[in-house]
């Protein structure tokens, strides 16, 4: 069956609007001009903008300039689009006209129609409820996209910090079990001292709790908006008290510290707060991808590998070898991370290619930050579930790699120096003897009295004299 459409008109002419749909002209515009990358906008970032539009019209209705009747169809419609309803309506693509007015207008013709409709009217007819005239009132693509991305990144942040500290407290869990846990430490992929597995997972606990924080440090740059700045941080045709009332129902409706920002033409101009968040998000890519690589390495073999771990199989490894199992979990968030500095690299470039007063660059740069976040936290939650619970570690394997180092040679230091160490480790690494073996052979200690000092140094991190 045919689609059916309606003729809606704007400054540039006619165009035809789908039937059923509840944007408007513009919309279908910017649709048919960006068929690019067939992703629609970012949900949290589609309710984060109907907020804005609500916060506005309550602003404007409070002023006295704008009818009541109209403001509270507004409102319900905004609170639709907010609760969830009608995002099927935003069809602009991600890759748009620059500073986002299409997404814009795509909001403001969807609360106008819905507003519309709810008071008798019809689509497309924008009677009594207008999309610039009453929706954008106040407003400026300028002004309420950068503050839709801030307030969509606020959104995601708390679950992307909750992922993170899922991650970190199994980490600690494993920690604290397998603290007794002594293994062979590696330094430049080579034997080193005696360690264990509960201060080898230990600190990676730290490390991710670490990147936590500094994700955390960026929520109150996000929280300053510079909605009221209208078009060029003027605050032109902005109604008396509308930039304190707006922040203060954003802050109601989010629940975080809104306020206005110091300087509104500063929130238009610099993407500055976005690129510290884009920053602490890498600098976690970061950390997760030695992590994840650390892993593989730890569960390498069974047979020819390291092999101290064992991770869950969670599907078949290969479709040739039989029984094979591969750490397809932490390959995910490997590839997952790359992806993110990716991103990353992305928005430090769209950051700095603003223009005066305005940056044009903010519907990818938003994109790209909202992928980040969300593609961390799906892939840290993931790896966490699928493999770090129920990670065993092979405690016999570990046990045969701490008695085969040459680097326990290094626990000699103390009682026969560093040369004479040396001239032990060199003898084990050419005959393959035990380090423990050629000490007792030499009569420098008792076989047990060595097992003993290892166990002191891995544990403890000192060797009582």
């Amino acid at each position: 069956m045919d689609k059916k459409f309606r003729t809606e008109k704007d400054t540039l002419g006619e165009f035809p609007v789908p039937l059923d749909a509840w944007y408007g002209i513009q919309t279908a515009r910017a649709a048919d001009n960006f068929p690019i990358s067939g992703r629609g906008p970012d949900r949290d970032f589609i309710v984060a903008h109907a907020r804005i539009k609500r916060a506005a019209t309550i602003a404007n209705r409070e002023a006295g300039w704008l009818d009541a009747k109209l403001a509270d169809a507004i409102v319900r419609a905004a609170d639709a689009v907010a609760g969830g309803e009608y995002h099927a309506e935003f069809v602009v693509d991600r890759f748009q006209a620059g500073a986002g007015t299409s997404h814009n207008m795509n909001t403001n013709e969807v609360l106008a129609n819905l507003a519309n409709v709810a008071l008798g009217g019809q689509k497309g007819a924008y009677k009594p409820v207008h999309p610039n005239d009453h929706v954008n009132m106040g407003q400026s693509t300028n002004d309420t996209i950068p503050t839709a991305i801030r307030l969509a990144c606020l959104a995601k942040l708390p679950r992307l910090l909750a992922a993170v500290e899922t991650m970190a407290a199994e980490y600690e869990a494993i920690a604290k079990r397998e603290a007794q846990t002594i293994k062979s430490a590696r330094t430049h992929l080579q034997d080193a001292v005696p360690t264990t597995i509960g201060r080898e997972f230990g600190a990676y606990a730290v490390a991710l709790r670490r990147a936590a924080a500094a994700l955390a440090a960026t929520r109150p740059l996000l929280c300053e908006i510079g909605l009221g700045g209208s078009a060029a941080g003027t605050g032109l045709n902005t109604a008396p008290g509308y930039i304190e009332r707006t922040a203060k129902e954003l802050a109601k409706l989010t629940g975080e510290s809104i306020k206005p920002a110091v300087d509104l033409a500063a929130a238009m101009q610099s993407m500055g707060d976005l690129q510290q968040l884009s920053n602490a998000i890498r600098g976690l890519a970061l950390e997760l991808t030695r992590i994840s690589n650390d892993m593989r390495l730890l569960a390498s073999g069974p047979r020819t590998g390291l092999g101290e771990i064992v991770l869950p199989p969670v599907q078949p490894g290969s479709s040739i070898m039989p029984g094979k199992v591969n750490p397809v979990m932490f390959e995910m968030l490997n590839q997952v991370c790359y992806q993110v500095l990716g991103q990353d690299h992305a928005v430090s470039m769209m950051v700095q290619a603003g223009q005066l007063e305005l940056n044009v660059m903010m519907p990818a740069l938003g994109s790209a930050l909202f992928d980040a976040m969300d593609w961390l936290t799906h892939a840290m939650n993931a790896s966490t579930q699928k493999n770090l619970k129920g990670l065993k570690v092979d405690r016999e394997r570990c046990l045969y790699f701490i008695h085969t180092s040459v680097g326990l040679a290094t626990l000699l230091n103390t009682s026969i120096g560093y040369a004479a160490a040396a001239e032990v480790a060199k003898e084990s690494e050419k005959t393959g003897k035990p380090v423990r073996d050629i000490v007792a052979a030499k009569g420098l200690m008792k076989a047990e009295d060595f097992d003993r000092l290892v166990a002191q140094a891995a544990i403890e991190g000192n060797i009582k004299k």
